[in-house]
């Protein structure tokens, strides 16, 4: 999602004062980057359902159920998570307001995975095939969907990148960076927050097990990176967990120039 700073430089239309504020939420995402007319916006609003409610541990939607909305977080967050049998979960993504949720069931139009929410959050349903018939009639909407199926695709393959290869030290630093950049994209600190998963959530995402993920906190602790206080992240050298990933990233495009990319 692009920033406010960079929509007020492109001169696109605000949705405030058209039926309803939803300038803080992911619509923006939608629809004013690319300064949709405001009776686009008016037909966007109108598809809208807002608020739903979802308590926490309650399920969004699960495997097999037929794709029927995409969800924007409005408040609270959800993690997206696979599971088979008696297996253990496997968790796959952590979504946090204005966030959209269910993009990867319009392949098969059906959901792929469980999608529950982590704590008490309030979601808005965008009905997909109103939303697709819409993006028909309007290029914006269009090209903006695509960005954010692009978005989805290049972030899954950072993720796959990580795992293969980066340490546990870089997989936790990784993830704490990514909370940082979107929670200030938001608006909120980017330096201290809440983190509504659990460690062993955590862990099932990076690839890590409950006792690394644990370690590497309070190693991240001692060497005065991070202050944590249960899930309340403070991180005081954002530097030194950027320079966490230096390393690897300075590999990468050392990879590249190598085979001329």
């Amino acid at each position: 999602m692009v920033s406010k700073d960079w929509c007020l430089r492109m001169k696109v239309i605000s949705i405030k004062g058209i039926k309803t504020a939803c300038s803080d939420c992911s619509l923006t995402a939608l629809c004013l980057p690319y300064g949709l007319e405001p009776d686009d916006i008016e037909r966007l609003d109108g598809l809208v359902q807002r608020n739903r409610p979802l308590q926490r541990r309650q399920l969004l939607y699960a495997p097999g159920e037929q794709l029927v909305n995409l969800y924007v977080i409005k408040t609270g967050s959800v993690k997206v998570y696979t599971q088979s049998g008696g297996e253990a979960e496997r968790v796959v993504g952590f979504h946090l307001p204005g966030e959209i949720l269910g993009l990867e069931a319009i392949e098969h139009e059906q959901y792929g995975c469980f999608a529950k929410a982590l704590e008490t959050t309030a979601v808005c349903e965008l009905p997909f095939h109103r939303l697709e018939e819409l993006s028909a009639d309007i290029s914006g909407l269009r090209h903006q969907m695509l960005r954010l199926l692009s978005h989805e695709i290049n972030e899954e393959a950072r993720l796959v990148s990580l795992l293969n290869s980066g340490s546990a030290e870089e997989r936790l630093a990784s993830f704490l960076l990514s909370l940082s950049e979107r929670f200030k994209r938001r608006g909120f600190s980017a330096t201290d927050f809440f983190l509504s998963m659990s460690r062993q959530e955590m862990g099932s995402y990076l690839g890590l097990a409950l006792e690394t993920v644990s370690r590497l906190f309070r190693r991240l602790q001692d060497e005065g990176i991070l202050q944590v206080e249960r899930k309340h992240i403070q991180i005081q050298n954002l530097s030194r967990l950027q320079a966490l990933l230096q390393g690897r990233s300075e590999c990468h495009a050392q990879m590249a120039s190598n085979v001329g990319l």
